[in-house]
């Protein structure tokens, strides 16, 4: 994930230290019930697609932004289907972020799957019977979205 420039404003001040980020994931969907995923450019490695919402954008908005920025595919945020807080991340330049994520389930409506920017060294359309080796992150929001049940997010609250 390119590192977008109010980030770079913001670290210009702030230094290292822990950085509390949006972020968003697009598990998307085309109409024969393949998802898309890209090859990640920077470890290798098939992932869902995501990214960090510009300052004032809306999370669904990003979404859609990121899908079509990387592959090339044109789709609509159908729902939300995952809320979490995800652990904080240590760059190997020593930044460290963490990022609530929110993954939206889409579908695909327009646009051929291609490497539409340096962020991935292929894409393609996977069977969700014959993914590629996928982190947790990514198999847990794909079986999320494949789900017709309510939005995921950890439990909390008063007994």
């Amino acid at each position: 994930m390119a590192t977008p420039d109010f980030i770079r404003t913001i670290r210009a001040s702030a230094g290292r230290q822990l950085l509390w980020l949006p972020g968003v994931t697009a598990i998307v969907f085309d109409d024969e019930g393949n998802v898309l995923l890209g090859r990640r450019s920077d470890t290798g490695r098939w992932s869902v697609i995501g990214g960090i919402p510009d300052p004032g954008e809306q999370p669904a908005a990003c979404a859609v932004r990121e899908v079509h920025e990387e592959t090339a595919v044109r789709c609509v945020a159908e729902r939300v289907v995952l809320v979490q807080a995800l652990e904080p991340v240590t760059y190997a330049n020593g930044d460290i972020c963490q990022f609530m994520d929110i993954t939206f389930r889409c579908r695909a409506v327009g646009g051929e799957a291609r490497v539409n920017d340096d962020e991935s060294l292929d894409v393609g359309w996977f069977a969700v019977d014959a993914l590629p080796d996928l982190d947790e992150f990514g198999l847990v929001r794909i079986k999320q979205a494949l789900s017709d049940g309510p939005t995921w997010f950890e439990p909390m609250g008063f007994e």
